[in-house]
């Protein structure tokens, strides 16, 4: 017996580096990060290869070891180049973030220790670090003390973790669903619709509000609906606004919708994934005016606190719905101190086992303090406006609302033919093009392209690059036949 542990432990211990592996880890590693970073303005933002990354593939998982120079040359070729780079500052499509390096040392030093922040008892400190900084963010919202949070892995999951705590506190069961009532905006994130899902909510009567011309919920018809509904002996439960929406970055009339749900004793949830992080800037306090209210809230600090993918936040004014839809205790777990004094992240969402995201958020914010970040919002904000204003300027352009926060939405509408193919042909243009990348929507019917300034690497530069590349292919499209004005 003592023969074959042994045997099997000489094999195992690859698995704990000697020094000189380790440094060679890291010094292959810090090169691949340093050039990445140092020719960032030089790659592409968005880049279609021959093979779209197929060469993982190619690479099958073995017994056998492969060299670090090879597994990195893979990572590069497949997984590094194709596709659109979500660290460069001219990606301008979706709700952009960026990935601030501060992060990365802080995922670095979070994956060696392998701290877990889970329970208080077996990470005190990750667990306080974890409670301190969503007392802070609880802080920014404006919640009291009886607020509570679990920093989750993005707005999904927020969501997910707010629907599950209004169901819990309005205490539904499965027989009232049928009669249960949800109001949402047109332009409210798709994970809402499947939270509700997962919940197993999907059998609630779902409103769909109707919106005013800059795309916010209309809370004269929400009131209208709740009315009509409560007449109707329905039972109105959750309305969800948003912070940001991400189709036109609209956000809903916070505080209106408070004193409704505060009328009608109906939940309110607010996604503010993308926007809520704004209320850092003095110009947008009032616009946001209204989260302070809410019962619920998302955030995402992948989004508008730069940090990477992973980010998550979700709040709660009151911290019993959330522990009691959360809470669980295991035979196995007996042996946990009772920390009451300390939140337990297991005991306030779905996720037992989980990364320890807390170091990535405190690490920078210990490092640069918040008035970066501040900054970094403001110019994104006026970088937008900027855009909106310049957009107009060149011949046969249309735009939407002027930005609540940093999305854009505009067409271009050509001399002749279809606008909205004329439109695709232009995103089809600038995508091959590489050197920024935006996105399109539907907003009334009519196929929309949209500009979504928030990557911490874009500055006024790229603004105007993408300006000039967006003159540059029209000009381009313009001279084929379809197109031209006779």
């Amino acid at each position: 017996m003592r023969e074959k542990i042994a045997a099997f432990a000489q094999v195992a211990r690859q698995l704990e580096p000697d020094r000189e592996t380790f440094n060679e880890l890291l010094r292959q590693s810090s090169q691949y990060a340093r050039h990445f970073l140092e020719n960032l303005d030089n790659f592409p933002t968005y880049q279609e290869t021959a093979d779209n990354g197929i060469g993982i593939y190619e690479a099958p998982v073995s017994d056998h070891p492969m060299p670090l120079e090879k597994a990195l040359k893979l990572l590069w070729e497949n997984v590094t180049r194709p596709g659109i780079n979500p660290a460069s500052g001219g990606h301008l499509g979706y709700i952009p973030g960026g990935g601030i390096v501060h992060s990365a040392f802080a995922d670095f030093l979070a994956a060696i220790t392998n701290e877990y922040a889970g329970v208080f008892f077996a990470g005190p400190g990750a667990v306080r670090m974890e409670n301190h900084i969503l007392r802070w963010l609880a802080d920014i919202v404006g919640y009291p003390q009886s607020a509570a949070g679990n920093l989750t892995s993005g707005g999904s999951i927020s969501n997910l973790i707010g629907i599950v705590t209004a169901r819990e506190a309005h205490d539904l069961k499965a027989a009232d669903f049928t009669n249960t009532v949800v109001y949402l905006s047109e332009q409210v994130h798709h994970c809402v619709n499947k939270a509700l899902r997962i919940a197993g909510l999907k059998e609630c009567i779902i409103r769909y509000v109707p919106l005013d011309e800059h795309y916010r919920l209309r809370t004269d018809k929400l009131a209208e609906m709740i009315k009509a509904d409560k007449a109707a002996g329905k039972n109105p439960w959750l309305v969800v606004a948003s912070a940001g929406t991400t189709d036109t970055g609209a956000i809903d009339p916070l505080d209106e919708i408070a004193d409704i749900a505060e009328e009608h004793n109906i939940w309110y949830h607010i996604d503010a994934a993308y926007g809520g992080f704004f209320v850092l800037c003095e110009e947008m306090k009032d616009r946001l005016r209204g989260m302070e209210r809410s019962d619920s809230i998302a955030l995402d600090p992948h989004k508008s606190l730069f940090l990477p993918y992973g980010s998550g936040v979700f709040l709660v004014r009151d911290r019993q719905p959330l522990l009691s839809s959360h809470h669980y205790m295991a035979n196995y777990m007996q042996d946990i101190a009772d920390a009451r004094d300390e939140l337990s992240p297991a005991d306030l969402s779905p996720e037992l086992t989980k990364h320890f995201r807390g170091l990535r958020i405190w690490l920078p914010l210990m490092l640069l303090g918040v008035e970066p970040f501040r900054a970094a919002l403001s110019e994104k904000r006026l970088l937008a406006e900027y855009f909106y204003e310049e957009i107009q300027k060149i011949n046969g352009f249309v735009v939407g609302p002027y930005p609540d926060l940093t999305v854009i939405t505009y067409r271009y509408i050509p001399p002749k033919g279809d606008p909205d193919e004329f439109n695709r042909q232009l995103v089809r243009e600038i995508h091959k093009d590489g050197r920024i990348f935006i996105s399109s929507t539907m907003l009334d019917g009519h196929f929309t392209l949209r500009l979504a300034v928030l990557v911490f690497r874009t500055h006024i530069e790229t603004i105007d690059l993408t300006l000039e590349i967006i003159r540059e292919k029209i000009a381009l499209l313009l001279k084929q036949p379809e197109w031209a004005e006779r």
